[in-house]
């Protein structure tokens, strides 16, 4: 029943941008605070970015600090995640997921999407 559903992944190149979007449905979407993960191909699943409920803390795993932006509109059910400056190491697949509480770490999410494939070229 609860669905969330990850898009605006595609292939850009390094230094370029790139907005996701999460669309979050069969659940009080303002209950939850927000996270985005990545995987890359033999590596480990990596803390993105958290935010809280009504957007009043954020928190960043250390390397994209300062580039990525995690933001979400409670009226849409959405949460976004703004990517700049990207890099050859940040392609991954990205996947969006739902928390009681804002939290880095991945057991405490509940709900996970399925995921969208960014690809950063050099």
């Amino acid at each position: 029943q609860v669905q969330l559903v990850e898009s605006g992944g595609g292939l850009v190149q390094a230094g370029g941008s790139l907005r996701l979007s999460c669309a979050a449905s069969g659940l009080i979407f303002s209950r939850y605070g927000m996270g985005w993960f990545r995987q890359a191909p033999g590596k480990e699943r990596e803390f993105v970015a958290a935010i809280s409920r009504m957007s009043v803390t954020t928190s960043y795993a250390d390397s994209m600090k300062g580039r990525f932006t995690i933001s979400r509109n409670n009226a849409k059910n959405t949460v976004y995640l703004q990517m700049n400056s990207l890099k050859p190491d940040d392609t991954a697949i990205y996947y969006c997921a739902a928390a009681n509480n804002i939290a880095t770490i991945d057991a405490r999410y509940i709900y996970w999407g399925q995921g969208t494939q960014v690809t950063v070229s050099s």
